[in-house]
Order: C-alpha cells, then sequence, then structure tokens
C-alpha cells in the first residue's frame, strides 16, 4: 500500500512475477501492460541488450480501478486504485539464482506494518536495495524493495554515516510511506553513490548472522529426486543463496515410543499436523523427507522440520521464506532444480552452536539389537550371546530391559566372561515352557559304545527352537554423552 503526499490518494500494490522460459516474450508482455516503467525495466542493461536476453529482474507497472469487491470489503484500509508491479524474471536456466531471488522479493511472507515509525527513529525495518544513482552532486537515489515492515518520510537513513531522506517516490509518484512488497525510490540529500552497493538497510537487531537454522519444511511437487538426509543443497534465505548440509526430522509416530526401524518411521500417521517447532518436544530422525504418497495410505506429507547446517554464515530475518535447490544439476536436463521451500523458525548465532545450542533440540533415533540365549542357570537367570561385539564395553548396557521371543522381560546384570556374552536377570522367573524349550535346545555329548569309538551329540528334538533376546533403546543425535534411552 502506498499514499500520496498529499494524503488523499491510497493506492494497493499486488506484485506479479513474469515467468517463462528463455525467449518466450516476458519482456515484451511486461512493456505492452505496462504504463510506467522503472530504471531497471525493458532490459534497460547494456549486457542484455548485447546479448539478447533479460540478465536481471526488471521492474514495472499499471494502474485500474480498485474492483468492487476490493472497495466493499471494508477494514481499516480503504484504496483509490489497483497498482499491479511487473517483475521481468530471466528466463535462462543459468540465471535462476536471481529468478529466486526475485521470488523472495515479491512474495515475502507478511509481517505486518510497524505503524507510523518516529521522524528521526528509524528508516525501515528491511528493505532490499536495488539500484543506486546519482542524480546531482547532491542528491542520491535508492531503488527499493520493501520486503518488511514500514517506511515514512523524513525517517533517518543508516549507514556509517546519517543522512536525511528527503523523497519516496513509486514509479514517479511522490508518496509518504510505502508497506512490504512496495518497490520505491529513496532520494537521500548529501550522500555519495560510491559508499552503498546493492544489498540491504534495516533496523538495528532485524537482521540476525546464523550458521545454522531451523525450519519447516515442504518438498516441491515437481522435484523428482529424493531430499536425503546430510546432502547438501543450495539454500536461499533473504539475498543470499549458501550451500548448507540438511537434516530432516519429524514427529513420533502415533503410539510407536520405540519404532522396530532406525531412522523411517512405521506407516502409522503423524500425531498432528501444523504443530508448531518447540525444544520441549522429541522429534523422530529421518534419513530422508518422508512423503505422503504411501500405496497404503495416500495422503499429504506429514509436518515435518530440517536442520540446515551453512557452509558459511547467513543474514536474514526471522521467518523469511527459505528456497532449497539442486543448482548444480545440469541446466540442460528436463528437470526442476527447485526441492523444497519452508520458513526459518530458529537460527543459531553461536559458532560453536553444535556444542552451546544442538543439545537442546531433542532428535533421537531408535536402536534395535537381536542376540540368542545360550543357556539356562537358575529360574531366573539365562546367559546370552550374539548381542555385543567382544570389545563393546557392557557396563553401558548394564541395567538396560530386554525381551525374550518367548514373552518374558529381563534386565542386563553384567558381562559373562571375556567373548561379548552377558547375564540375564528375568525378574518374574521364566515359564515352565521357556525353561523347557531351552533345555532341549541345549545339545549333550553322549561317550561311545566302545573304546575307539568316537562321541557323538544327541540330536535336539524337531520342535526345538532358539530363543531370541531383544534389545531397543534410542539416542539422541546431537547428545554429546551419547546416552541410551528407555521409555
Amino acid at each position: 500500500m502506498s499514499e500520496s503526499a498529499d494524503s488523499r490518494t491510497k493506492t494497493l500494490n499486488f506484485n506479479v512475477g513474469v515467468l517463462g522460459h528463455v525467449d518466450s516474450g516476458k519482456t515484451s508482455l511486461a512493456r505492452a501492460l505496462s504504463s510506467t516503467a522503472s530504471t531497471a525495466a525493458f532490459d534497460k542493461n547494456p549486457q542484455s541488450r548485447e546479448r539478447g536476453i533479460t540478465l536481471d529482474l526488471g521492474f514495472s507497472s499499471f494502474t485500474v480501478d480498485l474492483p468492487d469487491h476490493l472497495r466493499d470489503s471494508g477494514g481499516q484500509q480503504q484504496y483509490d486504485s489497483l497498482q499491479f508491479t511487473l517483475v521481468d524474471c530471466p528466463g535462462h536456466a543459468s540465471l535462476i539464482r536471481t529468478i529466486i531471488g526475485g521470488e523472495l522479493s515479491e512474495f515475502s511472507a507478511s509481517f505486518g506494518a510497524t505503524g507510523v515509525i518516529d521522524r528521526w527513529v528509524r528508516c525501515w525495518k528491511w528493505a532490499d536495495l536495488g539500484h543506486v544513482w546519482s542524480w546531482d552532486p547532491l542528491h542520491v537515489v535508492v531503488y527499493s524493495f520493501v520486503l518488511c515492515a514500514f517506511v515514512c518520510l523524513w525517517s533517518q537513513y543508516a549507514t556509517t554515516v546519517t543522512k536525511k531522506i528527503k523523497s519516496v517516490q513509486m514509479f514517479r509518484k511522490p508518496v509518504s510511506g510505502a508497506m512490504q512488497g512496495d518497490r520505491v525510490g529513496v532520494c537521500v540529500t548529501q550522500f555519495d553513490p560510491k559508499l552503498l552497493e546493492r544489498g540491504v538497510v534495516c533496523t538495528p537487531g532485524s537482521m540476525r548472522n546464523f550458521y545454522a537454522a531451523v525450519i519447516s519444511v515442504r518438498k516441491i511437487g515437481y522435484f523428482k529426486g529424493s531430499l536425503a538426509t546430510r546432502a547438501k543443497f543450495h539454500i536461499t534465505m533473504g539475498h543470499e543463496t549458501v550451500m548448507a548440509r540438511v537434516a530432516f526430522f519429524g514427529l513420533p509416530p502415533v503410539g510407536a515410543s520405540e519404532p522396530p526401524s532406525d531412522t523411517t518411521p512405521p506407516p502409522s500417521q503423524p500425531c498432528s499436523l501444523d504443530t508448531p517447532f518447540t525444544f520441549e518436544r522429541e522429534y523422530f530422525y529421518q534419513d530422508q523427507y518422508v512423503t505422503g504418497q504411501r500405496e497404503a495410505s495416500p495422503g499429504p506429507d506429514p509436518e515435518q522440520w530440517a536442520l540446515l547446517e551453512f557452509e558459511r554464515p547467513v543474514t536474514c530475518p526471522s521467518l523469511c521464506l527459505v528456497i532449497g535447490s539442486k543448482l548444480d544439476t545440469d541446466i540442460h536436463a528436463n528437470a526442476c532444480r527447485l526441492a523444497f521451500q519452508g520458513r526459518l523458525l530458529h537460527g543459531f548465532e553461536d559458532k560453536g552452536y553444535a556444542e552451546t545450542a544442538l543439545p537442546r533440540l531433542r532428535i533421537y533415533k531408535t536402536k534395535h539389537k537381536e542376540g540368542q540365549v545360550e543357556r539356562v542357570t537358575d529360574d531366573y537367570t539365562v546367559i546370552g550371546r550374539n548381542l555385543f561385539k567382544k570389545e563393546t564395553n557392557l557396563q553401558l548396557f548394564v541395567g538396560l530391559k530386554v525381551t525374550l521371543s518367548t514373552g518374558e522381560s529381563g534386565v542386563i546384570e553384567g558381562g559373562f566372561g571375556q567373548s561379548g556374552k552377558f547375564r540375564i536377570r528375568v525378574q518374574e522367573g521364566l515359564c515352565p515352557e521357556t525353561k523347557q524349550l531351552l533345555t532341549s535346545t541345549s545339545k549333550k555329548k553322549v561317550k561311545g559304545g566302545s573304546k575307539g569309538e568316537p562321541a557323538h551329540e544327541e540330536e535336539p528334538k524337531t520342535h526345538s527352537q532358539p530363543v531370541s533376546i531383544h534389545l531397543h533403546f534410542k539416542r539422541y543425535v546431537f547428545d554429546p554423552h551419547k546416552k541410551m534411552v528407555q521409555s
């Protein structure tokens, strides 16, 4: 929304991205529709004219009468006209970074206006500086895309020096203020244009440097590849694109405190949808992003999140839009390179976040070990094997619960010998059937009938079968102590 300088005319601005294949007529369409063009419209860049293609974002606009359904919608804001700002994007596949940046500028999430800002306090919360050029030695015009909050006339312009904003225009029309999504030209008095290039102007504290972040995540349907944990993606946040390693996690399935597999949730429904992220909840580690298109129960993707660990710090505001891409994919391949999108939910500003902050993130893996009962020592004790390696420190597992395939539950008491065997205490005692089964599986040596005749083993009964031991536990991925936890 922009308000003219005389405060009598209010215009509702609507941004429209013009995207398509190279040489499909996007710029020609924007030129035909527009009544006003900015300095960056219609391929005015000399390099664009030389190559015959759009290389940077172009901005132009046209205004129409406000439709009746918007005029009669009520509310606090009453508009007089509707302005469409056309953002002409490059069509060549190699310029997709510029296209993604344009999308983030146009369709950044609505944070709401901050209200009337004090005349000498601040300029804006967050704005993209698109182009800077000198009007005369005393005036510099900065073309900006307001991404968040509200800008008011005569506010303070903060860089390494403090200068006053003389006027603000939107497509050559003076305005007294602008809102998120508006593209405006800001005239700054007595300012050297060489001191400022394309970048971001913001209120102190509204932008942060993040070394890692937790985001909500949704896979883009046109992306055909899998989204694997520990894979690297190009992450676009704010106006930066950096490489990051991704780890996906989701809600624990209902009624499955100890899922049978290590990293793949069972085909049960998630606890809930649209659940806000919080450090107080436990989350389930995933080897990859889980889609809802299963043969048994197709449906929407379950609620999921991702941890992004950046190769270099990223500067961006809270709750900004996040796009994950595979920009290194062959541009001639017939494939979508945009992989997922989401919102920044929490950023880690400490360079040592892995030690100081990640332990708060309670993401766990489930583990399952299986061994066999070797023999019975008494009605309450059995000796097990093949559950641990010989070099395993069995003291770490003392006190953990195990279950026998015959139904009894027990606790690991400690090691037995030096070969990785262990002792299990069955508090309720072994069932008579279990004792008989374990006795029948024991092979006994029988002496030969005559001198020189070799001893032979008595064959076990045909109905006998080994009794297996099952150990389930979970470990938190970022727990520095790697403790084993059981429900």
